[in-house]
C-alpha cells in the first residue's frame, strides 16, 4: 500500500507529540499532563491505524469487485486488525 503525504505528516505530528512527551517527562511535569499528551498520542495512533485499515479495505474491495470476488472476508480481516490495534 502506498502512503500519501497526508499519512507521513499525521506520522510526523505523532513523533512530535512523543518527543513533546518525553520533554515533559524529562521536566517532571505534572502526572495530569503527562497522561493527558498520553491519551492524545494514543488517540492519534488510534485514528491513524483505522484511516490505513479503511484506505485499505476500500482499494482491496474495489478489486475484487473487479475481479468478481466478495469481499466479506476482507470486511472480517479489517475489523479483527482494528480490534487488534486496541
Amino acid at each position: 500500500m502506498q502512503y500519501d503525504d497526508q499519512m507521513k505528516n499525521r506520522m510526523k505530528r505523532i513523533e512530535g507529540q512523543v518527543r513533546g512527551l518525553l520533554k515533559m517527562m524529562e521536566e517532571e511535569k505534572e502526572c495530569r499532563d503527562v497522561v493527558t499528551q498520553m491519551s492524545a498520542v494514543r488517540s492519534a495512533i488510534d485514528r491513524s491505524a483505522a484511516l490505513v485499515v479503511s484506505t485499505n479495505l476500500e482499494q482491496c474491495i474495489r478489486e475484487e469487485k473487479e475481479d468478481g470476488e466478495t469481499s466479506e472476508d476482507l470486511i472480517k480481516e479489517a475489523v479483527n486488525l482494528l480490534v487488534k490495534s486496541r
